[in-house]
């Protein structure tokens, strides 16, 4: 039972780490001031470089290092993620950085309802509840986003948000270890950016934070990301890309002075408000479900 007890809280550790990472990520790749297929690039090439360096090392020096992409449960995995990092990339610029991270904070939901359908986890009629009202904070994030101009940027963020969450759910049920599959799962996209900047060349105009991004912060943001699946829930996990929500429109708002729309604050107050308020009862009663368990099977 404490080995159970100890799994759940390297889960959150891990994942804890990952979600703090991945805060500045957009932050970042505003920093870098260049055109979105350079940006996906080289933000792709790092990743990949130092995701196989660090791969070959560790199997080199250990011989245990988990597969780069764990059968047919990895592609579909891989295959997510590449989609993922597409959207990702293209909403950055196409819509506001804070009606990027408010909707991508949906996955959370969208996490829960795809546990539902396909693991079985039915949700608790709190999250239900709370599925409801988050759904009424991104009707408004993106209802805003068609008089602003913004619906293209918000429908990928929404398509980023349920392929990142379908990932986790593939990888909570396969049980598999797929930290160094959500890196290289930027080849993908590499290739098509290449493709893309072969005929107009790089066009960025600080290249190093970029660079920084994809050779430090993607790859530990998504290794903890990917691996949290392996110990805790995958509503657990998508609760952790909350931190991002919260933060990075801060970074971005003292960085570049980036003032959200009166309607994304309203939006986005209420997700960061409900998936706040919904993550303490699921943490509680999460540690009230391991205290009744150890009671009936003590160690």
């Amino acid at each position: 039972m404490s080995n159970l007890s100890s799994n759940h809280a390297r889960g959150l550790l891990i994942t804890g780490i990952g979600g703090m990472a991945l805060t500045v990520d957009i932050p970042l790749i505003r920093l870098a001031d260049g055109e979105p297929w350079t940006i996906l690039l080289l933000r792709g090439l790092a990743t990949l470089v130092v995701t196989l360096v660090i791969w070959g090392a560790w199997r080199m020096l250990r011989g245990d290092a988990p597969a780069l992409i764990p059968g047919r449960p990895g592609l579909a995995v891989a295959g997510l993620y590449s989609l993922a990092s597409l959207a990702f990339i293209t909403a950055v610029y196409t819509t506001s950085t804070a009606n990027l991270v408010f909707i991508l904070a949906f996955n959370t939901m969208f996490a829960a309802l795809l546990s539902w359908i396909f693991l079985k986890e039915r949700p608790r009629p709190v999250t239900l509840a709370a599925m409801l009202v988050m759904l009424i904070g991104v009707f408004i994030i993106v209802f805003d986003g068609m008089s602003s101009g913004h619906l293209l940027g918000d429908a990928l963020a929404l398509f980023t948000a349920f392929c990142i969450a379908s990932a986790i759910t593939i990888t909570r049920a396969s049980g598999r270890d797929m930290g160094f599959t959500a890196l290289v799962a930027v080849a993908a996209p590499l290739l098509v950016a290449a493709f893309m900047v072969s005929d107009t060349g790089l066009q960025v105009a600080a290249p190093w934070w970029i660079i920084f991004n994809g050779a430090v912060i993607t790859p530990v943001a998504f290794f903890c990301l990917a691996t949290g699946p392996k110990y805790i829930t995958g509503p657990e996990v998508a609760m952790f890309y909350l931190l991002e929500t919260v933060l990075a429109p801060v970074w971005v708002w003292m960085i570049f002075s980036e003032v959200p729309s009166t309607a994304s604050m309203i939006g986005g107050t209420i997700l960061i408000v409900t998936l706040v308020l919904h993550s303490l009862w699921q943490l509680q009663d999460g540690r009230r479900r391991r205290a009744a368990l150890a009671v009936r099977h003590p160690a």
